[in-house]
């Protein structure tokens, strides 16, 4: 009896795994199959993307850019404390921080984004460290990307210039001497939740600094915060950009961004 019942169970594991294997052969057809198809059926002619006109040169806004800031006031902006008008000074096409004045952030709000902004740390330098040249911009009023005079000056490397603050160093240090203009170019993903408020994904990152990659694809940890772990708390889909007053008379000009829906 025994060995009958053994004999039953292995013809039921060469049953199974015979109906294992007819289960594959379609798949493996199908592989097989796909090389002689002809080029039209991996072709799709739908959705057309949008005809945008480009910038007439690097670093202009394209046609469907929202314009935050080009040297002829500052009414995207207000203050970040209590909606205020802003205390920070415009002079030909900059606008500088003005020390003390608090935080400035976007009328409008804004989630998934391409952003452009130029910035320029003080030519007389200051201070040492993190005290030099320092400001940031913030993607959604918590997410910084950090702005600093790092040229030739020692501090800790998650804080330098192209830094996401506290969270991950530039892969390169190309910050421009003190007194020049450098450019951020950045790609921005929003976080995204779930409707209990639990985190579905993290926000990312892609933040090019004077032409060159610097943060790549980076997923945040959460909000950017000087002390303690981040961790993510729900928040709306949009938010305002801020710009930071850190106390240095950072100037910023040829501020824009597209947003990506």
């Amino acid at each position: 009896m025994l060995k009958i019942y053994r004999i039953m169970n292995k013809t039921k594991a060469f049953r199974a795994s015979i109906l294992f294997l007819i289960a594959l052969i379609p798949q493996i057809s199908t592989a097989q199959d796909t090389s002689n198809l002809p080029p039209e059926a991996t072709e799709f002619y739908k959705p057309i993307p949008e005809v945008v006109m480009a910038g007439t040169d690097a670093g202009s806004p394209p046609a469907d850019a929202v314009v935050l800031f080009d040297g002829s006031g500052q009414e995207e902006w207000q203050s970040a404390a209590d909606g205020s008008e802003t205390n920070w000074i415009v002079s030909g096409d900059a606008m500088t921080v003005n020390p003390g004045s608090g935080d400035i952030k976007t009328r409008q709000k804004f989630g998934d984004v391409q952003l452009h902004i130029e910035w320029r740390s003080p030519e007389e330098v200051k201070g040492e460290g993190q005290g030099r040249g320092n400001s940031g911009v913030f993607l959604m009023e918590q997410y910084e990307v950090q702005v600093l005079d790092s040229y030739q000056n020692d501090t800790y490397t998650n804080g330098q210039a192209g830094s996401i603050y506290k969270q991950s160093p530039p892969l390169v240090n190309v910050t421009r001497p003190p007194g020049e203009w450098n450019v951020y170019d950045i790609l921005f993903r929003a976080p995204r939740f779930n409707e209990e408020g639990m985190l579905i994904s993290p926000a990312k990152i892609t933040v090019f600094h004077n032409g060159v990659v610097v943060q790549n694809n980076f997923e945040l940890k959460g909000p950017t915060v000087y002390t303690g772990i981040p961790n993510y708390e729900a928040h709306p889909e949009e938010l305002s950009i801020v710009l930071q007053d850190h106390g240095n008379p950072v100037s910023f000009r040829n501020i824009w961004l597209r947003e990506l829906k």
